[in-house]
């Protein structure tokens, strides 16, 4: 499965970090989907999910209240 962030429906509100920041990284003002390095991806995301991650980047997007965070299996 991959995690994406359309940065255009980002609210900035950060629950996203709050929830799995080993995945998601705030940058100014905006959140990014951090890839395998931790490095936040400045295109949106598209990255893997670690399985260990799953739950808590399933929360991440459920909490997300911009609702910019997308899963694809």
């Amino acid at each position: 499965m991959k995690v994406l962030i359309d940065q255009d429906l980002c609210t900035g509100d950060g629950l996203c970090e709050e929830i799995c920041p080993s995945k998601f990284q705030l940058f100014n003002g905006i959140a990014y989907v951090r890839d395998a390095n931790g490095a936040p991806m400045l295109n949106g995301g598209d990255t893997e999910i670690h399985p260990a991650l799953l739950d808590a980047v399933l929360d991440a997007a459920e909490e997300c209240p911009g609702e910019c965070i997308f899963i694809d299996a």
